[in-house]
């Protein structure tokens, strides 16, 4: 048989439960503010150069990734005029599909510019981040020896570039 505990004991333990402070219980408090101090006098406040970028995608292109990488690592980190003149001799059919994003990428900059009423020149615009991903693989069946089917794996590409303004290194006129 199961023994029963005294009842002096049990509301012993229900009092020192309910005394006891709540160590887990969340405060409150109201976040801390940084204070702004203000510009030193005569020294005008300087905002960091953000350089624009535009991107452009490309999913599903009818090429494996493997023979698209071998192509956009010729391209990355060149200028768009650099890398739109090696694409345009390419012999690799990657090239072409490259040369598409890359030139979409540079409208969008500059559409994004015009949106903006700022000024853009093409010319400084370079190739940041370029990387090829794989899509959706299709599924296809071809015969085999003995009436058996083999799978064919038709793989695609996902493309994706974005173009940058380059920062001017020099600074002014000296």
């Amino acid at each position: 048989m199961a023994e029963k505990k005294p009842a002096a004991k049990k509301s012993a333990a229900k009092s020192a439960k309910k005394s006891a402070p709540k160590s887990s219980a969340k405060r409150t408090t109201a976040p801390k503010v940084a204070a702004k101090r203000p510009a030193p006098a005569g020294q005008p406040t300087r905002i960091a150069y953000q350089p624009r970028e535009a991107r452009a995608i490309q999913r599903t292109a009818r090429q494996s990734p493997y023979k698209m990488r071998l192509v956009i690592d010729q391209v990355r980190g060149q200028s768009v005029n650099d890398a739109l003149s090696l694409l345009a001799f390419s012999k690799k059919h990657a090239a072409k599909q490259i040369e598409k994003v890359i030139k979409s990428a540079v409208a969008n900059a500059e559409n994004a510019a015009r949106s903006q009423n700022a000024t853009l020149d093409v010319d400084d615009l370079f190739i940041k981040y370029a990387v090829i991903n794989e899509g959706p693989k299709l599924k296809r069946w071809t015969p085999a020896a003995m009436g058996r089917a083999t799978p064919v794996l038709k793989r695609t590409s996902h493309v994706e570039i974005v173009v940058a303004e380059r920062p001017d290194v020099g600074g002014g006129a000296g």
